[in-house]
């Protein structure tokens, strides 16, 4: 498949996926329907297929090579490195929304570590057993574990 139509057919994959996000960040966190709506998201995600880092590049507007420096520096996730690099479409996806709020911020420079910081700042949030145990902290549950 030709670069020019991987890119296309991946960003006409992501621009359904902000489509979906959209209506789902209009719901209340509580509804039903906001769920489903990130769990179709999950799926169609984790279902993409992985990206060489030229398609990649064309759409976060970055160089082959700077987009796989980033993958080397941990920000974008290596799907497979044999027979060639392949990037996982999840993690593009995530940095594709912060590379854009970054730009619309009027950012250009210094993107890779505020990528990274961005991204570090997101993760501990993702976690389900974190949320839960903070969920848990701020009703006064939990205990404390003290060393000796």
């Amino acid at each position: 498949m030709s670069v020019a139509t991987e890119t296309a057919s991946m960003r006409y994959l992501f621009d359904q996926i902000e489509e979906i996000e959209e209506v789902a960040s209009s719901l209340p966190a509580d509804d039903e329907r906001r769920h489903k709506l990130d769990g179709v998201v999950a799926r169609a995600l984790r279902n993409a297929p992985p990206v060489r880092p030229v398609v990649a590049g064309e759409l976060l507007d970055l160089t082959e090579k700077t987009v796989k420096a980033w993958a080397r520096e941990g920000v974008l996730a290596i799907h497979s490195q044999e027979p060639r690099m392949l990037l996982d479409a999840v993690r593009l996806h995530e940095v594709l929304h912060v590379v854009s709020e970054l730009r619309r911020a009027g950012r250009t420079r210094g993107l890779l570590d505020e990528v990274h910081r961005r991204l570090g700042d997101r993760t501990p949030l993702d976690r389900e057993d974190l949320v839960t145990g903070l969920a848990r902290l701020g009703r006064g549950g939990g205990r404390a574990v003290r060393s000796a």
